[in-house]
This record gives C-alpha cells, structure tokens and sequence, in this order.
C-alpha cells in the first residue's frame, strides 16, 4: 500500500501542471477534515457547503484510487491509507506555505504568520520572544496558542505549529529542534496573613496543606508537581483546577487561595494584592522551558527566522529580574505589578 500511496503522490505532481489550485483545494479540505472530525464544520471552516466539500474529498480518492474517508451516517474516521495522504497533505501544504514565506522574504521581507504553540506556563514569557521576533520581522504577524506539551508535538508533526514553547525533558520528541530558554523556578503565592508568609523558604510538604489552585491533570506542569509533591512525601489536592494561567490568577487574586506558580507568571502579572510569594525547596534538576520545532529538509522558513531572532536573547535574566520582587518590603510584596504587553508585529 506504501507504493501505491507513493505513487499517487507522484502523480500529484504531474497534475499539479494541469491543476494545481484544485489539487490545493482539495488538500485544504482534506486537512479541514482532519482538524474538524466533521464534514458540516470543515466545510464551515473552509467557506463552502458540504456537499462541495464532500464532492472534492471523493474527487481526491478516485484520483489516488483509494478509500481516503470512513462514512456512515457521520464521519467515522480515515482509512489506513487515508490517514497516510493526511500526512502527505500536511506536508505538502506546509511546503507551499514554506515557499511563500521564502519568496516573500527575498522579495520584501518575512510576511507570514509565525504559530506557537505554547504551555500554559511558558505564555506569560511569550511576549519576550514575539517582541524580538517582531523587531527583527515588522511585516510578519505572530498566532499564540495555549495548548499541553503532548498537543504541541502532535500540531508540530502535522504542520499546524511552526514553533512550540514547553518542557525539554523525557515527554519532548527526542527528533526535535530544540533551544533552551530558561529553567523553571517554583514559588508559593499565598494570603499575606497567612503563617507560612512568615518562612523565607517554604518546603513542599507545607504547601500542599493549603487550599491550592493548580493546572489540571492534562498540563506537563501538574505532572511535574505532582512528581516533586510525591518525592516529598506529599500530594497535591487542589481546591479549584483550571487549564490555564488566567483562570488561575483570577481565582487566588478574588478568593485568595494560595497556588505555586512560575516566576515567570511574576514577569507578566505580579503579585495580587493582598498576596505574598515565598520560594519553595528547589527541587533539583529545575525543569528547562525553551523553543521546539520540527527538523525538516528544507528548513521551515518561519522557525529559522525565530532561531535567528532569538540569538543572543537571554530571556532567562529577563524572567529573573522579576523576582526582585521578593525582595521589595520586609514582607515580600512589591510595591508595583509588571503587567504583559502584547506585540503586533505592524
């Protein structure tokens, strides 16, 4: 089946004289198809009505000769073969997309739209990567996603990121282009009255005693504490989960519930008040944050770009100025809050 499907794709290219915005067109919607799990969204995403998108997919499949879509009375998924033109079509969009990006730099400069996707923890430091980026690319447009670790490697595989910004440990694809960031450090936010604001240095153990807010289940950064909480003897229950940093914010700051947090929360959104930050026990290794994309031949145009910005960048002083607010007042809190700024790259 694996030469068949290299077969097509082969004939794909002669068509691609004769046809090639059709061929395109088709490509569009089969990805739309795979991105939606449903003929009347995909259609809706691609601005046509479902037969018309129905009608192209089948098209597509008498061309290849093969069985691309599983039908009933809903979509029921792809066929072997059918996930495998899936794949080539990623590819194959990713591709033009690339060459555009390439013509469009040599001719007046990189105008594409540069997609990250990045960990809930790792967003509040994205404004320091974009505000590089958009210095050295003005035309070019930037699309910030929050997503998990693990949906970031599968968007990366199928072309729908060009950049991931998460965890480099044993979770992240070992094929993958890699650039560290900085290492994550941990700290309790909690009310200023309460009596572990007092300690310089607060152990894990304590912090797990308190009505916590933390991330769900599903984010790389619960995994990660839930294994420091273990190691210490301890386990984390929290009060109030959410999947992401704002969310979480809004519940300490208005039922003042203690949450461990990132000191590169401290860069985008201060301390509430009323609240307190203390360091917690360092767990040893601190785990490392920075860029992923994918190795591709030839190079993706819009991650290049990225890497090269991003030389000399040393956005881990950066995040670690932000804990001077530690050291503002006998107790901790800061006599000002850093907020986050957003780029627009125009």
């Amino acid at each position: 089946m694996e030469d068949v499907i290299d077969a097509g794709y082969h004939r794909w290219l002669g068509w691609w004289a004769m046809s090639g915005d059709v061929l395109i067109r088709q490509l569009e919607y089969l990805v739309a198809l795979a991105r939606e799990r449903h003929f009347g969204r995909a259609a809706q995403a691609c601005h046509v009505s479902q037969p018309a998108l129905s009608a192209a997919i089948r098209k597509l499949e008498h061309e290849l000769d093969v069985t691309i879509v599983q039908r009933g009375q809903r979509f029921n998924g792809f066929t072997a073969e059918g996930r495998r033109v899936v794949g080539w079509a990623h590819r194959i969009l990713a591709e033009r997309d690339g060459l555009r990006a390439d013509l469009d730099r040599m001719r007046e400069g990189l105008s594409a739209t540069l997609r990250i996707g990045a960990v809930p923890t790792a967003i509040p430091a994205t404004p320091l990567i974009t505000a590089r980026f958009c210095s050295v690319h003005p035309m070019a447009r930037v699309q910030i996603e929050a997503l998990s670790s693990r949906e970031i490697a599968r968007r990366l595989a199928d072309f729908e990121l060009d950049v991931g910004v998460t965890y480099l440990d044993d979770e992240s694809a070992p094929s993958m282009r890699t650039a560290e960031l900085y290492h994550e450090r941990y700290l309790l936010m909690l009310p200023a009255g309460d009596p572990l604001a007092a300690l310089s240095v607060v152990d894990w153990a304590a912090a797990a005693r308190l009505p916590l807010c933390a991330l769900t289940t599903d984010m790389r950064n619960r995994r990660i504490l839930d294994t420091i909480m273990a190691a210490a003897g301890a386990q984390l229950t929290p009060v109030v989960e959410t999947d992401n940093v704002g969310a979480l914010y809004a519940h300490v700051a208005s039922r003042e519930l203690a949450s461990i947090v990132s000191h590169a929360w401290l860069h985008a959104f201060g301390v509430p008040d009323g609240m307190v930050v203390r360091p917690l026990a360092e767990p040893h290794p601190r785990p490392s944050v920075g860029l992923v994309a994918l190795h591709q031949d030839p190079p993706s145009i819009v991650a290049d770009a990225l890497w090269e910005a991003m030389d000399g960048v040393d956005i881990a002083t950066d995040l670690a100025d932000s804990l001077t607010l530690l050291e503002q007042g006998p107790a901790g809190q800061p006599t000002r809050t850093t907020r986050s700024s957003t780029t627009s790259c125009t």
